[in-house]
């Protein structure tokens, strides 16, 4: 879900994530508008992105390990997000059954809330700018990291460029053959959705139809 804040609520997002806006938190059902949003995130993203491997046919990996919502978040770099069939990040469970999705605005294109698709401006969330890096295992395996900019930055890192060889300077890594990917995530909004049908509403942080894994939030990422 991140990066949800669940997804995405991992320890690392927690960090780096800002307030909410000011304004007090809506209803986490969709009010309005918003019932005819949610409706079209669900009919798009249910069958084009029903499984992990349909997302990653499309330019999706998996950045997290699962956090305690039970979700597991892909990203596709693309975080300026046009239409509701082209979400930054998807969440799937560890059964890699499709939970929900965030859609994301620059927050260098956007210093307020955006207002888009009739969705309230409050229920978007800023995240704050970030990185993250895959530690490639054995066949079927992978760790899963994310740290702040300051403390790469401090070790002679580019966020424009950001390289493995960094985490190797900052004794993360023993080698940057280790390292299957690292990015920036950058300072964003984000709008979280369950395409999952959820009885807390669509806008909730948790749904109690998703039944986490025993091992669900142990990891920051």
């Amino acid at each position: 879900m991140l990066a949800r804040i669940t997804t995405a609520t991992l320890a690392l997002v927690l960090t780096v994530c800002s307030a909410l806006s000011a304004a007090q938190s809506p209803s986490p059902k969709p009010q309005g508008a918003e019932v005819a949003f949610v409706q079209s995130v669900q009919r798009a993203l249910a069958s084009r992105y029903a499984t992990p491997a349909d997302a990653e046919r499309d330019g999706y990996f998996r950045f997290t390990n699962e956090d305690s919502s039970g979700s597991i978040s892909y990203a596709n770099l693309h975080w300026q997000s046009s239409d509701v069939e082209h979400p930054s990040q998807l969440w799937y469970d560890v059964h890699g059954n499709l939970l929900g999705a965030d859609y994301s605005v620059m927050q260098s294109s956007s210093p307020e809330a955006p207002k888009l698709w009739g969705v309230n401006p409050a229920r978007w969330q800023k995240f704050d700018e970030h990185l993250h890096y895959v530690l490639a295992g054995p066949p079927m395996s992978s760790d899963y990291h994310g740290i702040g900019t300051k403390k790469f930055l401090a070790a002679g890192g580019s966020l424009a460029n950001p390289s493995s060889a960094t985490l190797v300077k900052m004794g993360l890594v023993k080698n940057p053959d280790q390292v299957a990917r690292v990015f920036v995530f950058p300072s964003i909004w984000d709008l979280q959705v369950w395409v999952k049908p959820n009885p807390n509403g669509a806008f909730a942080m948790m749904n109690p139809l998703v039944k986490p894994s025993k091992n669900a939030g142990k990891d920051s990422m």
